[in-house]
């Protein structure tokens, strides 16, 4: 077996609007177990970038500790990227975020990296409300310690060694929304179709943007009686709507009944499609949305799709009222401006 890719590539092979070809958006050859779902995640988001037109040089991809954490080798090798320590991405990212608005910030991350050791990171992320897309590949184990149970793993749920947890799972779906993250979204790794649209939508939305992704570990839980396996998740996978992304402004229309369509307008003009299949869900609205989720883990269904969004959410940047430019770019006249400005200032908490 070889981990060199081959250089050479069919002349006509296709290219997207900035004519970049697919192989473009990937990375290195994947060493992670054959059939890991954290694979199928790292081939949605090389299609969605590849389809939404974005430069490889104006994405910044950052991640942990962990099997989900290696990840990034394999995708945008053109990309800016920072692995930081075990919990502690989200730091880094605020750090980046605020030094470079300009950027396209994807942060990925596991359900170890991130409800154990860096909820506390986590959880300010979201208060903060970075402009970032934070992917959780969920697979309710520590795959790199040998699958030990996870805090995302749920009662009763049978680990590859026989017992089963007893402790009540971490949802991040639930608090996600509850802390006020303005796009919220779960999706299995095993269904590209749903998938791929919500990252593009997650890419262009302004605000913190997480998808939690059902991601089962082949190696050491994906066993009859775990509830993260492939028989399981497919078994009890549940959509709120059919999912597609239009990259094109248009008015905003809204519908809320059962099957029909409601159209959800981002920041850029772009479009969320969502072909309702839940009833009594409202997307736009925090308390319905809840209650779905809700009513769906007392069913002991995995409710996935898009969940919650808030197309007109504020960013940390509009909070802090920070520069358009990205710091490395200022100079002494845009951080010194004279006696002038600081009179003005000081005139204005007087």
């Amino acid at each position: 077996m070889t981990y060199i890719k081959p250089k050479f590539r069919h002349p006509a092979i296709s290219k997207n609007e900035l004519g970049y070809a697919k192989h473009e958006y990937e990375g290195a050859i994947s060493t992670l177990c054959g059939g890991c779902g954290h694979d199928s995640i790292s081939g949605a988001i090389v299609q969605a970038c590849f389809e939404l037109n974005i430069e490889p040089h104006r994405l910044a991809k950052l991640s942990g500790i962990g099997c989900s954490s290696k990840t990034p080798t394999y995708f945008l090798s053109n990309s800016h990227g920072f692995n930081s320590v075990h919990g502690r991405m989200p730091s880094v990212a605020t750090g980046a975020i605020l030094a470079n608005r300009n950027l396209i910030y994807l942060g990925v991350s596991g359900d170890g990296d991130t409800a154990s050791i860096g909820m506390g990171q986590f959880v300010h992320a979201i208060r903060r409300n970075l402009n970032m897309t934070y992917i959780v590949m969920n697979n309710g184990c520590y795959g790199l310690t040998k699958g030990q149970d996870s805090a995302t793993a749920d009662i009763g749920s049978i680990s590859k060694s026989g017992s089963a947890n007893q402790l009540h799972p971490i949802d991040l779906v639930g608090m996600s929304i509850e802390l006020g993250a303005s796009f919220v979204a779960r999706s299995f790794s095993g269904d590209k179709t749903q998938l791929i649209p919500l990252i593009k939508a997650a890419l262009s939305h302004k605000g913190f943007a997480f998808i939690d992704v059902v991601s089962p570990c082949v190696t050491f839980n994906n066993n009859f009686g775990s509830t993260k396996s492939y028989d399981y998740v497919r078994e009890h996978v549940e959509a709120t709507a059919a999912v597609d992304y239009v990259p094109e402004k248009e008015e905003i229309t809204v519908e809320y009944g059962t099957g029909k369509t409601a159209n959800v307008e981002l920041h850029d003009g772009s479009v969320i499609q969502l072909h309702k299949l839940a009833p009594d869900w409202n997307p736009l609205d925090r308390r319905s949305s809840l209650r779905r989720l809700h009513d769906s883990q007392a069913k002991n269904e995995i409710l996935t799709g898009l969940i919650y969004v808030d197309p007109k959410g504020q960013d940390l940047h509009d909070y802090l009222k920070t520069t358009e430019k990205p710091l490395n770019t200022l100079r002494e006249k845009d951080l010194y401006p004279g006696k002038s400005a600081l009179h003005s200032i000081n005139e204005e908490h007087r």
